[in-house]
């Protein structure tokens, strides 16, 4: 079985639900607290073992390039000014990892944009994470589906229980129980319309495994939901013919393409943050007085 050391991070999207801020801004670079979300994202990747990733990118997103690229004015105004620890940590963002990029020509969908990295990965099994989801906790949600990989040999799907009320905004997933918060998956419906198509209240948020035959299953996809190629369509096929693993993974998300989850960021990541944590929690108690 081959290692994944690849990962993909699709950040494409026009982060159409957070207009007007993304009319200039990628959504994956809002920062939570002072690192952009991309940030987040691309040190999970490597804290789960990942040694090579690729963005894709679109039109307008240039600056995911620069915030990953040395900035030589910067660090010598740093330097000259005598601010050492800035230095070392803007300096810090490039070596992170061996990042490249590749442009989605046309928005058509995230199973387009994934096809778009087949040359990138290869014959190699590879990691996926979306670019709008951020996922904090100790264990890096990539690394668990990493190891559930090694264990079963499958794709794996990251996944969460949501809400009956909002289930037609996600995918539902068949799901019998392995071990722990470890499911075997062998069906999925993408935004089920009625209650008799919902297989279960367990949807994919954020992160997955693929092998390599994903590129060739999603040659054959005809496009879906709104018009696009989806992934979910391809990913089915593997789940109905091989099979996959479904890790319900420990971590908080946060939604990036969504207001309310951005908020949330900045509150729960807020508060945590060693520098700024307390006195932010300070003020968070006197203000809630006012509401």
């Amino acid at each position: 079985m081959k290692k994944i050391r690849k990962a993909v991070i699709p950040a494409a999207g026009m982060g159409t639900r957070v207009l007007p801020a993304t009319k200039s801004m990628p959504k994956e670079m809002f920062p939570i607290v002072d690192k952009p979300a991309i940030q987040y994202i691309v040190e999970e990747a490597v804290n789960s073992g990942i040694e090579e990733i690729l963005i894709i990118t679109n039109r307008g997103k240039g600056i995911i390039e620069d915030h990953f690229d040395y900035s030589p004015e910067l660090e010598q105004a740093l330097l000259k000014g005598g601010k050492n620890e800035f230095y070392d940590t803007v300096t810090a963002i490039p070596k992170l990892a061996n990042i490249t990029y590749v442009r989605q020509k046309e928005t058509k969908g995230l199973g387009h944009a994934i096809s778009c990295a087949k040359n990138f990965v290869g014959d190699e099994p590879f990691a996926v994470l979306f670019g709008d989801d951020v996922i904090v906790g100790e264990d890096p949600a990539t690394a668990q589906l990493i190891r559930a990989y090694e264990k079963y040999g499958k794709g794996v799907l990251g996944v969460k229980e949501v809400p009956k009320s909002e289930i037609h905004k996600y995918g539902s997933l068949k799901v019998d129980k392995l071990e722990g918060n470890v499911f075997s998956c062998t069906d999925m419906v993408e935004k089920p319309a009625t209650e008799a198509e919902v297989l279960s209240y367990y949807s994919i948020l954020g992160r997955c495994v693929l092998p390599p035959e994903i590129f060739a299953i999603l040659e054959t996809v005809k496009p879906g939901v709104g018009g696009e190629i989806q992934l979910t369509d391809a990913m089915k096929v593997l789940a109905r013919t091989v099979g996959m693993t479904a890790v319900d993974f420990t971590g908080v998300r946060y939604d990036m393409g969504n207001k309310l989850g951005i908020l949330k960021a900045q509150v729960e990541v807020g508060v945590q943050n060693k520098e700024l944590g307390e006195d932010f929690k300070a003020y968070l108690k006197e203000f809630v007085k006012t509401l």
